[in-house]
């Protein structure tokens, strides 16, 4: 399995992670946004997390105006729909997005995907009721439908509801543990167990997320979190400089780099973390406290 490797953001070089470690949650998966869109080509798959907005593609202009060819010539067909309102989602045109998945249901009600992809655009526009019964929509069409029962789970799970949240997780892993999708549901379960404090649980989800998706930063982040809480610093430092090499703009991980590095007695790479972390960040709590203790480089 490949593995981020190369030099730390810091500068130091960087042991490639071990899949078997353990972590805690990102608020990144968490607040989680939209999970990539379904269409006809990639049913079942989610993109980079319910919480994540899929990457903006250099040619989703030229994108769009072929699809919209599609659409003028086959009115009727619902997939056309659908590929195009991802297209707009992946564009951050959620109205837009919104708009063309409704018409894909009101072509075909059982389209269990055009309800999860209306789901997670409501999700992106702040109307999680809606989200919610588009959902149940979803899998009162298709009760195998991995997707809906992901994306409900991290709705779910960002409410409070964790059993509602777990159960939904369960099923999504149960009928789709490969892959993005896979990886995204692991992630998001790792998150529930490290909530409730039950670090190894967590961290075995977060080993599994990491093995299917190795270049994902939130599971790294998260894993890292949760070494953090098992006072297995070396091993959190490792998983942090991983998401860094992802996103080297990520305050949060800069601040737990610094605490685990104030945890080991290594004051000068406490005090340049924080240090980053506020320069990214000036309002990183973490960071804040941590240089109150550890004073400025």
């Amino acid at each position: 399995m490949t593995r981020l490797r190369g030099s730390d953001p810091a500068g130091e070089p960087v042991r490639a992670p071990s899949p078997r470690r353990a972590a805690l949650p990102l608020i990144l998966l968490v607040g989680l946004g939209l999970a990539g869109c379904e269409t006809a080509g990639s049913v079942g798959t989610v993109g980079l997390g319910v919480a994540e907005v899929t990457p903006r593609s250099k040619d989703t202009s030229v994108n769009i105006a072929s699809l919209s060819d599609v659409v003028a010539r086959n009115p009727r067909d619902a997939e056309a729909y659908n590929t195009r309102g991802a297209a707009y989602a992946r564009q951050g045109d959620f109205d837009k997005a919104i708009g063309d998945f409704t018409k894909a249901v009101a072509i075909d009600p059982n389209n269990a995907a055009a309800y999860t992809n209306r789901a997670l655009a409501y999700r992106q526009s702040a109307r999680n009721d809606l989200a919610l019964a588009d959902f149940n929509h979803a899998l009162q069409a298709n009760p195998n439908h991995a997707a809906a029962y992901l994306g409900r789970g991290n709705l779910l799970r960002v409410q409070g509801n964790l059993d509602g949240a777990m159960s939904d997780l369960d099923q999504a892993i149960k009928l789709n543990s490969e892959g993005q999708q896979g990886a995204q549901a692991f992630h998001a379960r790792g998150l529930i167990h490290q909530k409730r404090g039950d670090q190894p649980a967590a961290v075995t989800d977060f080993d599994n997320a990491i093995d299917r998706d190795p270049f994902a930063a939130a599971p790294y982040q998260a894993r890292a979190q949760s070494l953090t809480a098992e006072g297995k610093y070396n091993q959190a430092i490792e998983d942090y400089n991983a998401a860094l090499n992802v996103d080297s703009r990520n305050a949060d991980a800069w601040a737990g780099l610094g605490v685990d590095y104030e945890k080991l007695g290594n004051r000068a790479k406490a005090q340049e973390s924080y240090g980053r972390a506020k320069t990214i960040d000036p309002d990183n709590r973490t960071a804040s406290e941590g240089l109150s203790r550890v004073g400025r480089a």
